[in-house]
């Protein structure tokens, strides 16, 4: 069949190469210049900048498997190491590798510093709890609810609070306790290596994005970028796309025409830009795509004095108050006496609602309260990447839209119906069941 995909973020890349596989004519658009949506690089080089800080999880095995089957180098690509959510002055957990993985939580809970024995065993108990409801609750129970009984506040604010915004980019209050329990059960107590840290040395365009369109041209697919996708229209048993001018210094696109008929399309678009695409098609699936929320991720990059670190991720105290951040990154080589790092606000909504200026001034002074950096020691914000839509807000009860919208006509996306918040493994797999259903 004919097929098109509207979007080349990981989700269309993911449905266009599996529909490659099974034999299908496809043909991608993608109205940016580089392709990944919102998980992208600004250029093709070794140097060019992300969107934003991603991390991927060694269960992500649909991610992982795409990857290389259009060619990346998995251990090239990533630093891999066990999951730890470590604090500056060494207190938090490590997972260790290999064993029952229920046992292996209980024993890092159980073994973690800072806690005292009634925080660990109140954390190992909620672990075997969660494990006797294999991991399931209501799908109106929040995260907060959840946690009402076990475990203590300590452990509560110290590890399952960050872990929630972490996996669900939304706060405890608000957050879906039947997707973080199934996040958990699939990497904290999933395969053995399920819940490993995968932080990527190379931009992510090098990731998936580039490596994926150089294989889909490579087996005959044609991609065009600079190219958005204005409305879809019946056209007897097919679809037709009409697609606007090519973007200024579109070079690169193959010669076909970027209108036409097409016997499936999968939109693998945003929310917002697929409901605009749906509304007058499927307008019950589109008003469904469009009532999803969203909530921000801020990621600013840091020039500030060296100092030792446990690890190359560390855990941030963090609160509504003063202290946005939650986690800060160290990657690669660092010269001179100052580190760059990373700092990521999660569910960063509120603090930008203060406004960016405010957020910035409070990570800095968040950052000298840990590392008890005098005034007269340089902390310097060098750049601010807010992604104002970067999810949609995992909330407990929240209604997300199905993979059919009509009769030959797909969703494929992070926000479409599925069993995970919105991660790059989601994406995928949400593209990779749409590739899988045009049948």
């Amino acid at each position: 069949m004919k097929v098109a995909v509207v979007g080349a973020g990981w989700a269309g890349l993911a449905a266009a190469v599996r529909a490659t596989q099974a034999g299908h004519d496809v043909t991608v658009f993608d109205a940016a210049p580089m392709p990944g949506g919102r998980a992208r690089s600004d250029g093709e080089g070794a140097l060019s900048s992300d969107n934003g800080q991603h991390i991927l999880l060694g269960g992500y095995t649909r991610t992982l498997a795409l990857m290389r089957d259009v060619g990346v180098d998995i251990d090239a690509a990533f630093l891999r190491s066990p999951l730890a959510m470590t604090y500056l002055d060494g207190t938090g957990f490590a997972l260790p590798r290999g064993g029952n993985r229920l046992f292996a939580a209980a024993r890092a809970l159980g073994s973690a510093r800072g806690f005292t024995a009634i925080d660990k065993l109140s954390t190992v108990g909620m672990a075997i709890l969660w494990q006797l409801q294999r991991f399931r609750c209501a799908d109106a129970l929040t995260v907060d609810e959840m946690l009402r009984r076990l475990p203590t506040p300590r452990v509560r604010a110290a590890l399952i609070e960050p872990l929630c915004v972490a996996a669900l980019n939304t706060p405890p209050a608000q957050a879906s306790a039947a997707v973080f329990l199934r996040v958990l059960r699939d990497s904290l107590f999933g395969a053995r290596a399920a819940s490993d840290l995968l932080l990527p040395r190379v931009p992510l365009a090098r990731l998936l994005p580039l490596p994926a369109v150089a294989w889909l041209r490579a087996h005959g697919a044609t991609v065009h970028l600079r190219r958005r996708v204005l409305g879809l229209a019946r056209d007897g048993a097919g679809w037709a796309v009409r697609c606007g001018a090519p973007a200024d210094g579109a070079g690169g696109d193959q010669p076909s025409s970027p209108t036409g008929r097409f016997d499936r399309v999968i939109l693998a678009a945003t929310a917002t830009e697929a409901a605009r695409l749906a509304g007058a098609i499927a307008p019950e699936w589109a008003a469904t795509a469009a009532a999803l929320e969203h909530e921000p991720i801020v990621t600013l990059e840091l020039r500030v004095p060296r100092r030792p670190w446990p690890s190359t991720m560390l855990t941030l105290a963090s609160d509504a108050t003063r202290h946005p951040a939650q986690f800060a990154f160290r990657l690669g080589h660092q010269d001179g006496e100052l580190d760059r790092v990373t700092v990521v606000v999660s569910a960063a909504g509120d603090w930008l609602a203060r406004g960016t200026d405010e957020l910035v001034a409070a990570a800095l002074a968040q950052w000298r309260t840990i590392f008890a950096v005098p005034p007269h020691e340089p902390v310097e914000c060098l750049g601010v990447r807010a992604d104002r839509r970067a999810t949609f807000r995992c909330v407990a009860g929240v209604v997300r839209p199905p993979r059919h919208v009509a009769p030959g006509l797909l969703a494929a996306g992070d926000y479409v119906e599925g069993p995970y918040p919105a991660t790059l493994e989601a994406a995928v797999l949400a593209g990779e069941a749409a590739a899988a259903a045009l049948a």
